[in-house]
């Protein structure tokens, strides 16, 4: 199937959006640093970002995309030719229900932004009324950008269906610059002012956003009309299977949402933003491995399982599995090891000092033990997706939720920010162990002997890659909080003798062989 090939088409132009998103941070970090205005900014963005998450990398592909596929396959077949016109129909149909129903709750919410903030933070019981009154304020004017990117992800899943993955992929690039160009040449003179530039840059990118994806349908032929809302058979069968899929696939949002949460109720100042830089790097992986991979296989699992062939299912998602703890594993162990140098390389500058890199740097190294773990989630829900069973993931959503709260209950109050980011951890494996249980109490998923085999020689390369790294931090580190060309050199040394060093290991390990690696990356046949 390609499938290093598919998820690296996917995870290019996530990585461009990633590094642009880290340079965002690190300008961030420099002009709000961990206090106030950027706890107040954190908690207002949050709740964009998670919608962003839910809908661009969740539901919408995990439901909407395999019912406008079906819609044109099955009109294609009875009327060779009429398919597409059929599927860009019932986008028509969605859309026309969608458009009010944001609208509506856009506005709802933006009224309601005091007791929404609140039951988030409690108030901000350690930064007072101003803390509160900002975060209400900045979070009024980031919420129009939930309304924009559900539309944006609706038009992203017909041109994912359409294969113009590429273009649905650039469009968080577009927030990212935004929110560049607003902090670098719009800055206020204060954290604070800096602060509502940022909010008003989100919305904006959401504009952008919804531009970019419109025009781009129109350059593949598709044009949504809005018309009266109409709840077609079609419509209400894609809005049973949306909740659920979202709430499914946004388990490790929603886990990080209780996080910040109870941060900024019983942390002191700076914990929320610890929690947020920290997750910031180790979504990275995600973001790379986890989307891209889970992405790829999707259309693959469903034609598998359509045509009854379970067994060339269950070999699929065992190569991604496979390739998923190849790409993972590392990037965890090396997270957790070079926690602190590259936080203060990264952030550490104006007003992002010592102590919040010290901070960061320990959420960072618990947060990243769920890195696989993260990744692997992406990669088995498309098993119960691909069945047309969105709501097992959500019931094992709803458990790893309640696991996840009793765990930052619990270690909290003597670890800090840093025990709830290893609850938040070890909620994500409790997710991945109940999602393969059930998989394989079904009979449609068992790890066979390669997937075994390979997984011990990728822990063994990636335990001496720690090991490395570990010997190597006190000799970059030094360099961390020097100039920009040092920051930039020591940290390419480090992570790039790190990789040399897993690839080596995994050559010899025979984790992946050359061959292997060639198989992957070769153009599959086109069929004839």
């Amino acid at each position: 199937m390609g499938l290093i090939r598919a998820t690296s088409t996917i995870g290019g132009l996530t990585l461009v959006s990633r590094v642009l998103g880290m340079v965002r941070d690190m300008l961030v970090a420099r002009f709000l640093g961990a206090g106030l205005a950027s706890d107040a900014f954190l908690i207002a963005w949050r709740l964009p970002n998670l919608f962003r998450a839910l809908f661009a990398e969740g539901a919408f592909s995990a439901v909407f995309v395999p019912m406008f596929n079906r819609t044109m396959a099955e009109h294609d077949r009875d009327d060779p030719g009429s398919g597409k016109a059929a599927a860009v129909a019932f986008a028509g149909q969605v859309l026309s229900v969608l458009f009010p129903v944001l609208l509506v709750f856009t506005g709802l919410m933006m009224v309601l932004a005091g007791p929404v903030v609140w039951a988030m933070t409690g108030g901000f019981p350690d930064g007072g009324p101003e803390k509160f009154d900002l975060a209400v304020r900045l979070t009024q004017i980031t919420f129009p950008y939930l309304a924009l990117i559900s539309i944006v992800s609706l038009l992203g899943g017909i041109l994912n269906s359409l294969d113009r993955f590429w273009v649905n992929a650039a469009a968080p690039v577009l927030l990212n610059i935004c929110m560049i160009v607003a902090i670098l040449f719009f800055h206020g003179d204060t954290a604070v002012e800096t602060a509502y530039t940022q909010a008003i840059a989100v919305t904006v990118s959401g504009v952008m956003q919804l531009a970019w994806l419109t025009i781009s349908c129109r350059r593949a032929g598709v044009r949504l009309r809005l018309g009266l809302p109409r709840l077609s058979p079609q419509v209400k069968r894609m809005l049973a299977l949306i909740g659920p899929a979202a709430l499914g696939a946004g388990a490790v949002q929603f886990n990080l949402l209780i996080s910040t949460s109870l941060a900024a109720r019983f942390l002191p100042q700076g914990a929320v933003s610890y929690l947020y830089y920290a997750d910031r790097l180790n979504q990275l992986p995600l973001g790379l491995i986890g989307i891209g991979v889970g992405t790829a296989i999707l259309p693959a699992l469903s034609r598998q399982i359509g045509s009854g062939h379970e067994e060339a299912a269950s070999h699929t998602q065992n190569r991604a599995m496979e390739l998923s703890l190849f790409l993972a594993l590392p990037a965890a162990v090396a997270l957790c090891v070079s926690a602190t140098p590259l936080i203060r390389g990264l952030l550490q500058h104006g007003a992002f000092t010592p102590a919040d890199t010290i901070g960061a740097a320990g959420a960072l190294a618990a947060f990243s033990v769920g890195v696989p773990a993260y990744v692997l989630i992406k990669v088995l829900t498309p098993g119960f997706y691909a069945r047309q069973d969105t709501k097992t993931p959500v019931r094992v959503a709803v458990f790893s939720m309640l696991f996840n709260l009793v765990g930052n209950l619990t270690l909290i109050w003597p670890f800090g920010h840093v025990g709830v980011a290893i609850s938040t951890a070890i909620a994500a494996w409790v997710n991945v162990a109940a999602l393969y249980w059930l998989l394989h109490r079904r009979d449609h998923l068992r790890m066979d002997a390669r997937f075994r085999a390979k997984a011990v020689r990728i822990v063994a390369a990636s335990a001496l890659m720690g090991v490395a790294l570990w010997f190597m931090n006190p000799l970059f580190d030094p360099y961390m909080a020097r100039g920009l060309m040092e920051r930039i050199v020591a940290l390419g040394l480090l992570c790039g003798i790190g990789g040399l060093v897993y690839g080596a290991a995994s050559l010899i390990f025979r984790a992946y062989t050359i061959p292997e690696l060639r198989a992957a990356l070769r153009r599959p046949p086109k069929a004839s």
